[in-house]
């Protein structure tokens, strides 16, 4: 293999380091992301109830939870 293959094997070794990286962030993103969704789920849930029906305070109660959540 001699140092000619020693270094491919490093410069190997590095790019696939770069890519693993790379894949966790988008791995930590796509995490966000669906967190965000849950998020966004859970609000639509507390809203279509109280607005089904009519509980006026519920909806402003669940707007106000969401607002302080951003």
């Amino acid at each position: 293999m001699g140092l000619r293959g020693g270094r491919a094997a490093r410069e190997e070794l590095q790019e696939l380091r770069s890519r693993v990286e790379s894949i966790e962030g988008s791995i930590a993103e796509l995490r966000r992301h669906h967190l965000r969704l849950a998020e966004l789920t859970d609000l639509v849930q507390e809203l279509l109830v109280p607005l089904a029906s009519r509980d006026e305070e519920k909806v402003t109660a669940a707007i106000d939870k969401f607002q302080q959540g951003l």
